[in-house]
């Protein structure tokens, strides 16, 4: 799968149906030497804050082990309460 399929699809919950935002607006984290995606970096977009002319986000670090389906639309994933509150990360 090329970087360029996972573009514009939504990012979906399997445990609650919550939606959590879409590839284009996400960063990814990547393995250097394997060249492997690690996480998916899903920015919360009520969270925004604008410091000294930088936008400063926060959002949720998504583990690529917790995709459970690629689809024409949406990726689901499965990632319970406990894991997406201790996965919060500020850029």
């Amino acid at each position: 799968m090329r970087l360029s399929e996972l573009g514009g699809k939504e990012i979906v919950n399997l445990n609650d149906g919550g939606r959590l935002g879409i590839i284009a607006d996400s960063d990814l984290v990547i393995d250097e030497k394997s060249g492997k995606i690690l996480a998916l970096l899903v920015p919360d977009r009520r969270s925004q804050i604008k410091i000294f002319g930088f936008n400063e986000r926060s959002g949720i670090e998504i583990p690529w082990s917790s995709i459970r389906k690629i689809g024409n639309d949406m990726i689901i994933i499965e990632l319970d309460e406990e894991n997406r509150s201790r996965r919060i990360y500020t850029v």
